[in-house]
This record gives structure tokens, C-alpha cells and sequence, in this order.
């Protein structure tokens, strides 16, 4: 950003194009350097929210894209979780 001194000198310059815009009208000094002011801070602003968008902040790393996780296995049920399987009894055929 600029210095103070910077931008007092600017609103200066603003507020006297002001001035001769005006018809060099004696005194208005004060309604001029306000006017110069709020242009000169907002053309200011302007320029600060743009650098901002264009870079990132300091501190602020890029956002990481989340890992895709693996699909889940089925997990297999223990000890009590556990269904007993039931054996099948084959007849037995006698002839």
C-alpha cells in the first residue's frame, strides 16, 4: 500500500482538478479535499480487493482436493457376530 504522504499528495492533486472543474470557486476547499478524499480511498480500495483476488493470502496454502477412499471390505463377523452355518444331512438311500 502506499505511504501516507503518498496519498495525501494524491488527494491534493485530486482535490484541485476538483477545484478547476468547480470554476475555481474560492471557498469550497474543504467540500474538495472530502470529494478528493473519498475518490482516492476507494480508487485505493479497489486496487487492494483486486491484488487480493489475484493473489493468495499470505498464510493460506491452496485448498487440497479430499482423497478418495478405497472401497470398504465387507468385514467378516467374529465370535458372537458370528451365524452358525447349519450343516445339511444327506440321506442316505438304501437299496
Amino acid at each position: 500500500m502506499s505511504s501516507c504522504d503518498d496519498i495525501c499528495r494524491e488527494i491534493a492533486r485530486v482535490a484541485y482538478e476538483l477545484y478547476e472543474k468547480s470554476g475555481m470557486i474560492d471557498g469550497r476547499d474543504i467540500e474538495n479535499w472530502l470529494e478528493a478524499e473519498r475518490v482516492v480511498m476507494a480508487r485505493h480500495a479497489e486496487l487492494e480487493k483486486t491484488a487480493e483476488s489475484s493473489s493468495p493470502k499470505e498464510g493460506c496454502a491452496p485448498k487440497k482436493k479430499a482423497k478418495s477412499r478405497p472401497a470398504s471390505k465387507k468385514s467378516e463377523p467374529t465370535g458372537r457376530d458370528k451365524k452358525t452355518k447349519t450343516a445339511k444331512t444327506k440321506k442316505e438311500v438304501v437299496l
